[in-house]
């Protein structure tokens, strides 16, 4: 993720700082770039995946990766008429939607997701965003939440709750553990290790303040 995706000080800039490009998502998200399993969702008995359905989803998550959204559409639509059983298409038809301002079309995916695996940690963490985006913070908190729970090294979601408590619920000490979370399990973010670096100095001259008011 590069740095000018992300602003902060401003309302516009956190906006920015809950973007993220479309390739990047794709990359990003789980269940965007996997390969879906010979189990449907929901415990359903195994159904055999042929080759060339593989290939269909496979070519769906490289269009999206690439940025060819209406492509990726297509492909992702086409797959789930074939395989209606596997939330991670509705997933990614939800991203492609909310990138393009439909929330309710996002919305309708993100159930669909749901109601095939009720603990799918992409689906719940689109969920997040779709609240937060509405500006229901709490709920948006509660799907995040859920996300890791069910995945507890899924750091996107981490991530995502640490912009949530930033900038929306102003819990320092709660934004720094999920930013540090999300570097233990995202790998190397320079931005995002700033951001720890200024949380940990916000957060000491809190303290600070505190005692010499005590």
């Amino acid at each position: 993720m590069s740095s000018r995706h992300f602003s902060r000080g401003s309302a516009a800039g956190a906006t920015r700082r809950c973007l993220l490009p479309l390739g990047a998502i794709a990359l990003l998200m789980s269940g965007c770039a996997s390969v879906p399993s010979a189990t449907p969702a929901g415990g359903a008995a195994a159904t055999e995946v042929s080759p060339r359905v593989l290939t269909l989803y496979e070519q769906a998550v490289a269009a999206m990766a690439a940025g060819d959204a209406t492509e990726a559409e297509l492909q992702f639509r086409a797959f789930l008429l074939q395989n209606p059983d596997y939330p991670g298409a509705h997933v990614n038809l939800a991203i492609l939607m909310a990138a393009q301002g439909d929330d309710a079309a996002a919305a309708e995916h993100i159930n669909s997701a749901l109601a095939l695996d009720p603990g799918h940690p992409a689906a719940l963490n689109q969920l997040g965003m779709l609240e937060r985006r509405r500006g229901r913070f709490l709920e948006a908190e509660s799907a995040y939440m859920k996300a890791v729970t069910a995945s507890p090294g899924y750091a996107l979601a981490h991530y995502n709750l640490g912009v949530l408590n930033e900038l929306y619920l102003q819990r320092l000490d709660t934004a720094l553990e999920h930013f540090e979370r999300y570097l233990e399990f995202g790998g190397d973010d320079e931005q995002v290790s700033k951001w720890v670096t200024d949380l940990k100095r916000r957060l000491g001259t809190v303290e600070r303040t505190a005692n010499v008011t005590e």
